[in-house]
């Protein structure tokens, strides 16, 4: 049994998908305008790690993606400049060109931290079509109104609007009362913008199509209602994003897709929290934030940065330093060379013969922490259990740790393949190791001497000897 937490609900739920054995699955994008920063690429991980879970309970999972390279305006809300036409007049090139070079660059930090890529990738760009359909569908149901400047979606028709926040409409409403509102003839201060007219301060927008209302360009919130349910239908199981989308993009997102089919946009939605700096959100905006880059430069391993945050549960705030990093990257650098110690075993088959039964018991523990909520700590606790396991024969030990990094994605096994033990240092190892076990301890250092000459170390740790190339 699964159980993920609702943001919708407040609550965790037993997930059961629509379809039996298949799950739909939807995960924002980035906004292509810039290199994605280190917080972003938590919530990448976190989605991840969901698609890894769902597919280690056996589910086929049909995972879409957006990329935004249009709409998204410098405020989450209607305010200020679009993001990519901005760059791309800073830069004097082709929007496109931008967003296809940031594409990439996020592709490549995916990569890095083995975060596989979604089936699906689309961006808004090529779903205009779809975008205006779900319009129009608003304006012939009332919900949707025209302005000189804009298309807006008047959430005073929504009563249910800010269900997901747990705000209601009417405190919305005075929220947004005291909010800066580009728009003079917007009837209510918290309608969102479903197409941005040509005009105004959008006068020379870069990107622009024709429409039944003018020439312009949709708004943030729609692309992933139309790219959503063009792949997934509508409803489909799950929708994830960071917290930040919870008040305002996720908010409208539901409004409108549930205004236009009159049914609910996902059944369950998942929402990653803050990575923090000096205990404040980073981001872009406020100039607190680190890429891959940063790191690369530190020398530090990416998926040191993957195993920093799989320490902590995807919903809780996680506070980033380089100590912190650093001591993630001595950790994963334990894992592996534990597993080195191993990895000349031949596996075993778990939930067999071959399996013991504290192997087919660590193996229930690693899959019942993941199944509670995607709780990672608990994951690698498990893990680490089984490293440093007196019970687990090293067949065993080999069978866990490769199954278990299917999920956590920690790539034990490439890095183990890049250090070819030798068997005769393997042989002179165990032989050493029997000398201490025998309190043999002339004889050990002898073999230690003999192994040191061969070109390997071996280090003594409570989970067994480690060797290592000199």
């Amino acid at each position: 049994m699964i159980k993920f937490f609702n943001t919708f609900s407040r609550k965790k739920e037993e997930f059961a998908p629509l379809v039996d054995g298949n799950v739909g699955l939807y995960t924002c994008g980035p906004t292509v305008y810039n290199f994605v920063h280190i917080g972003n690429l938590r919530t990448y991980i976190f989605e991840d790690i969901l698609e890894r879970v769902l597919k280690y309970n056996d589910f086929k999972v049909r995972r879409v993606m957006n990329i935004t390279d249009v709409g998204h305006l410098t405020s989450d809300a209607d305010e200020g400049e679009d993001k990519l036409d901005r760059q791309a007049k800073a830069e004097k090139q082709d929007p496109l060109k931008i967003a296809e070079r940031y594409t990439q660059a996020f592709l490549d930090d995916c990569k890095k931290l083995n975060i596989k890529i979604p089936e699906i990738l689309e961006p808004a760009t090529k779903h205009i079509d779809e975008q205006k359909t779900i319009i129009e569908k608003l304006f012939k149901k009332g919900l949707a109104y025209e302005t000189s400047k804009a298309v807006y979606f008047d959430v005073s028709k929504f009563p249910d609007y800010g269900k997901l926040s747990g705000q209601s409409l009417d405190e919305k409403i005075t929220a947004a009362r005291e909010e800066v509102v580009t728009d003079s003839e917007k009837r209510n201060a918290p309608d969102f913008a479903l197409w941005f007219k040509r005009v105004g301060r959008f006068e020379n927008h870069i990107l622009h199509w024709p429409s039944p209302w003018g020439e312009g360009f949709p708004g943030w919130h729609i692309e992933c209602s139309a790219i959503s349910t063009k792949f997934l239908g509508q409803p489909f199981d799950i929708h994830t994003g960071g917290v930040d989308h919870i008040g305002t993009h996720h908010t409208n997102e539901i409004a409108q897709s549930e205004a236009a089919v009159g049914k609910p946009l996902a059944n369950v939605w998942m929402h990653g929290e803050f990575l923090l700096v000096d205990n404040a959100k980073m981001s872009k905006s406020s100039g607190n934030f680190y890429t891959m880059k940063d790191i690369a430069e530190r020398n530090i391993n990416p998926l040191a940065f993957r195993y920093l945050v799989l320490g902590a549960h995807y919903r809780s705030k996680l506070n980033f330093t380089w100590e912190a990093l650093g001591a993630a990257q001595n950790g994963i650098n334990n894992l592996y060379h534990s597993y080195l110690g191993i990895h000349g075993a031949a596996p075993s088959k778990l939930n067999d013969s071959l399996g013991t039964k504290e192997a087919i018991a660590a193996e229930a523990e690693f899959k019942n922490a993941l199944n509670d909520d995607l709780n990672t700590p608990q994951a690698l606790a498990v893990m680490w259990e089984v490293v440093k396991s007196s019970e687990l024969s090293a067949g065993d030990k080999r069978a866990l740790l490769s199954s278990f990094d299917e999920v956590l994605g920690l790539d034990i096994e490439k890095f183990a393949a890049q250090y070819v033990i030798p068997q005769e240092v393997k042989d002179l190892v165990a032989k050493r190791e029997k000398c201490r076990q025998n309190q043999q301890f002339a004889q050990a250092d002898a073999l230690r001497l003999k192994i040191e000459t061969l070109g390997y170390s071996v280090e003594d740790t409570p989970s067994g000897p480690r060797i290592s190339s000199r």
